[in-house]
């Protein structure tokens, strides 16, 4: 199938007792009231793993989880998936309060999180061919580095938000400037929100703290653009019909980018970009983990885009 067909077959699935894909972070818990418990289970960690598995990934998930999240029922929807899920468990674990206000957010802290430790890993999950390190406030340390890239054709992805960000002492969550880390420069894929970086800030400049990899900024409604070595490639955003939580959608799109690059060795490709702008298109219109799409919701939304642009739909779909 060519590139310009945008639509994955979705014949290609994990086998094998090791992960095709290990998926590290902390858990989050955000605080809404619309969830008897006051919070609701998040982290790209989270969002990432589920994604991953249903788009047909075999995913190991090693994640961090304070004593609350380490009995909520979202880690049971991940293992249903058919997630891999190893808890390490947190002293603190990061709780945050997403506030949204005209199209933009801002975060205040309740509790900061201790760090998600390399030991952590299961031994059987060493080699890895796939990574995926998504801290939510720099939890993953540059120690994941050597293990992520410990195979030559190790594919390691990179959730840069979550080293973009700090706990101010007034009770925000600070953005900060790109620096060097270990983490970039291990990996092959990062992923940034226009939102995540100060203004002015473009992918030339990003580019210079990630040498080996192609980065892709997203800009929500807006689409994106991803830099492959000197190409720049534009992709256009698919809308939702309807947004009931946009939280976490960043993370499903970079999963989404990891299932085109496991399977059928497409790194930010163009219809990669369009697989994955469609999968967090679905991710928006359930809350939370309830969010995450399955690969046939994300080929619908990709037949429905096609055939609203006039285009014919492609005979093979995803299964």
């Amino acid at each position: 199938m060519s590139e310009a067909d945008g639509v994955y077959d979705g014949s290609t699935g994990g086998s094998g007792d090791r992960p095709d894909l290990i998926v590290v972070g902390a858990a989050s818990r955000d605080v809404t009231s619309d969830d008897p418990r006051g919070w609701r289970l998040g982290g790209a960690v989270a969002y990432g793993s589920l994604a991953a598995a249903r788009l047909g990934l075999r995913v190991g998930c090693v994640i961090g989880v304070d004593g609350p999240a380490a009995d909520a029922i979202e880690l049971d929807s991940l293992e249903t998936a058919g997630v891999l899920v190893h808890r390490v468990p947190l002293e603190h674990g990061p709780v945050f309060e997403n506030i949204e206000r005209d199209g933009h957010r801002r975060q205040r802290w309740h509790s900061e999180g201790d760090a998600v430790r390399a030991a952590a890993l299961p031994a059987e999950w060493r080699g890895a061919r796939g990574w995926l390190l998504g801290p939510v406030a720099g939890e993953v340390g540059g120690e994941w580095a050597g293990l992520a890239a410990a195979r030559e054709d190790a594919c390691v992805a990179v959730g840069w938000q979550g080293l973009l960000r700090e706990f101010a002492a007034d009770g925000w969550v600070k953005r900060v400037d790109p620096a060097p880390s270990r983490l970039l420069a291990a990996a092959g894929l990062v992923c940034v929100s226009v939102d995540d970086v100060a203004p002015g800030v473009g992918l030339p400049e990003l580019r210079a703290f990630t040498p080996r990899a192609t980065v892709v900024l997203t800009a929500g409604d807006r689409g994106g653009l991803a830099m492959r070595e000197t190409r720049l490639i534009r992709y256009p955003a698919i809308p939702a019909p309807k947004v009931v939580d946009p939280t976490g959608a960043g993370d499903v799109f970079l999963a989404a980018l990891m299932a085109a690059w496991l399977l059928y060795g497409e790194v930010a490709t163009s219809r990669a970009l369009r697989f994955a702008a469609a999968a967090g298109s679905c991710a928006v219109e359930g809350a939370g983990l309830a969010g995450v799409p399955t690969g046939a919701q994300v080929t619908a939304r990709l037949g429905s885009t096609i055939a609203a642009a006039g285009q014919d739909v492609p005979k093979r779909q995803p299964q």
